[in-house]
């Protein structure tokens, strides 16, 4: 189906003007309805909204692309807007769009939308073309443009499809190589719309005119699309993966390969076509996953970075529905009942502040198995999980012997990812020395030793990691207690940086600990200055994600937003995923908005009675006003630094 087909004369507005996103929106829609593609209009833009938090549909370059797969939507249809004036909308590059598409398909099988929006992407990618139509005088004038583009390059793209496989036909046995394509390219985006067919077309332009044969499979929303052939790969000189996701990558072995960016492909495709008919491409080997990785400046950081996020990006559901359920735990309770046990005094309280702490418990473990997962593949899952376990739960060889005599103390998250990273590179180790074993035992590896040996080795080293962090526990309690008689305000600042260091790890739990202890002895200043800093890092990542936008990816900023509520809540694990993610940045400013929190909290002279709670517990604060501004203070200042460290982060 071609893109005029789909697009009216009535759907088309020219020179239009809105107010923001919303409003572009609104009247998009209202031009998909005069085109006749509705049956519901507001069910329509619903569909459209919901995509768009998924991730933002503003692909850059001055363009956008919402879309929705409705049954709203009677016939597959366009609708197409240009303003003079850019309109913002939350665009990838932060820049303003002038020209606007929107996509309406119904919901079936044939995924007309998806077609549609790889054509526009491809033809969005020349700038000649998006000029064009920005200058067009009419809505006339606007389709004959995309006529005309449409018709010269995707009949040139058949001319040449249909040429490659006449000569193919003519060429001798002997000859099959020199027909077929020299590189071969994969792309893929997260979300599987716009760059990944952005990436093809820049990879497939560039080649062509280097004089190369190029083939590119898509790995987008509706699935892998122009799928790469086993005779292709055995044929091809070189591969580039250009992918900001996981694609199969066992297909590949012995091959040359260089994997990359998504980005990378759009923006660098000659780079990547020099260096991969250069000849000095290192050969991939699936089973210890190496490869030419030209994943960013850093490479290895860049890598370390991926296999984080993915341990983060699996986490994160944990931390928010754990976290907003114990936030609704202390909402629901009677603080006056019993003060010690604030959060479970009442059923409904005691219901969601079990359930909330029971998914808080599988935090750390998911995050480690998710690291490993992505560093040594599905065999990496159960051992990175062990080891999070372990770390969570403090074990020692003094604990296991003397059950009950010995105090565990959790590594925290700090340890989870120490465990995730060791246990990933644990796995690959026994895949290197498994690799000579006779292939009738390959069906073994993954379901006996693996899991087996994996699972030990990694108890064993965590086993022995542990204690060490109970001594440092134990050295900082031994440090806090002499400073208390001292230096009420020092003391103040460093608990509450301390509960910043690594946000329910050995030093938030050693300054928590503290400062419950003190209530015993009226010592009330010191657990409000801990409570203070431990409410800054969430707070403070929330602030910077709300006025410095280019630091955090769309889905990031979405996810920070939560952070105001568990913040609010004393709940520090929710700046985990952003400590993890950055942590010489997020962690350096958290722990001096802290400080800051915690050393005025103590020269207002602020007092808390009650060992948790957040807000819900502000009532019973000497002091409240004070202690809300000492709080606030902390925020802005750790916000304010995160935003200053930060890079400016691009999306693919």
């Amino acid at each position: 189906m071609k893109i005029v087909d789909l697009l009216r004369r009535d759907s088309i507005c020219l020179n239009g003007k809105a107010s923001g996103k919303m409003d572009v929106i609104d009247q998009m829609a209202s031009l998909m309805e005069k085109g006749g593609h509705l049956s519901d209009v507001k069910a329509y833009k619903q569909a459209v909204l919901k995509r768009e938090e998924e991730g933002t549909t503003g692909i850059g370059e001055g363009v956008a692309i919402p879309h929705a797969k409705t049954n709203a939507v009677l016939n597959p249809g366009l609708a197409a807007m240009t303003f003079s004036e850019g309109v913002e909308f939350e665009s990838l590059d932060d820049q303003p769009v002038r020209l606007v598409f929107m996509i309406g398909a119904p919901d079936t099988k044939d995924n007309v939308h998806l077609e549609v929006l790889s054509r526009l992407s491809m033809l969005l990618m020349d700038q000649r073309f998006r000029e064009h139509l920005l200058h067009a005088k009419s809505p006339d004038a606007f389709l004959k443009v995309i006529d005309v583009a449409e018709r010269e390059k995707f009949a040139k793209e058949e001319e040449i499809s249909e040429g490659e496989s006449a000569m193919a036909q003519r060429q001798a046995p002997s000859d099959q190589k020199m027909s077929g394509y020299q590189i071969l390219a994969v792309t893929a985006c997260p979300t599987g719309i716009a760059h990944t067919y952005m990436a093809q077309e820049a990879l497939e332009q560039q080649a062509r005119r280097m004089g190369y044969r190029i083939k590119v499979e898509t790995n987008g929303s509706g699935g892998v699309k122009n799928a790469l052939t086993r005779d292709e790969i055995v044929a091809a000189d070189c591969i580039i993966i250009a992918a900001d996701k996981n694609v199969e990558m066992a297909r590949f072995e012995g091959k040359p390969v260089i994997q990359t960016r998504v980005a990378d492909g759009i923006h660098k495709p000659g780079e990547l076509i020099e260096r991969a008919m250069g000849g000095a491409v290192p050969v991939y080997h699936h089973q210890s996953q190496n490869g030419d990785r030209e994943e960013s400046r850093d490479g290895i950081g860049h890598g370390i970075y991926k296999h984080l996020m993915n341990g983060v990006s699996h986490m994160l559901p944990f931390v928010i529905g754990g976290g907003i359920l114990i936030a609704l735990a202390f909402l629901l309770d009677d603080y006056q009942i019993d003060p010690v046990n604030f959060g479970m005094n009442t059923p409904v309280a005691a219901f969601f502040k079990t359930i909330g702490g029971q998914a808080f418990g599988f935090m750390l473990p998911i995050l480690s198995g998710y690291i490993a997962m992505s560093i040594a593949d599905r065999p990496g899952l159960a051992v990175g999980f062990v080891g999070g376990a372990v770390a969570n739960a403090g074990y020692t060889f003094g604990n296991m012997m003397h059950y009950g005599e010995v105090v565990p103390i959790s590594s925290g998250f700090l340890g989870a990812l120490l465990a995730g990273f060791l246990a990933g590179y644990i796995v690959l180790g026994l895949q290197k020395l498994c690799a000579g074993l006779p292939r009738s035992l390959e069906g073994m590896k993954p379901m006996l030793i693996y899991p087996v040996a994996g699972i030990g080795i990694m108890g064993f080293v965590m086993v022995l990691i542990n204690p060490i962090v109970g001594a440092i526990n134990t050295g900082m309690n031994q440090a806090l207690a002499s400073m208390g008689g001292t230096s009420k305000v020092l003391l103040g600042a460093v608990l509450g940086g301390m509960m910043s260091i690594d946000m329910g790890g050995p030093f938030n739990k050693a300054a928590y600990v503290f400062g419950t202890a003190s209530l015993a002895s009226d010592g009330f200043d010191i657990m409000a200055a801990v409570m203070a800093g431990g409410m800054v890092p969430p707070i403070a990542v929330a602030l910077c994600a709300t006025f410095f936008k280019n630091r955090f990816t769309r889905k990031d900023r979405q996810s920070a937003y939560v952070n105001y509520i568990m913040g609010l809540s004393f709940i520090s694990e929710g700046a985990i995923p952003y400590a993890a993610a950055d942590p010489l940045r997020v962690i350096p400013s958290c722990i001096i908005g802290s400080a800051v929190s915690g050393a005025l909290s103590m020269i207002f002279g602020c007092g808390l009675r009650a060992p948790h709670g957040g807000i819900f517990v502000i009532p019973t604060v000497i002091h409240p006003f004070q202690y809300i501004l000492a709080i606030a203070a902390g925020s802005v200042v750790g916000g304010l630094l995160m935003g200053i460290l930060k890079k400016p982060v691009s999306e693919e």
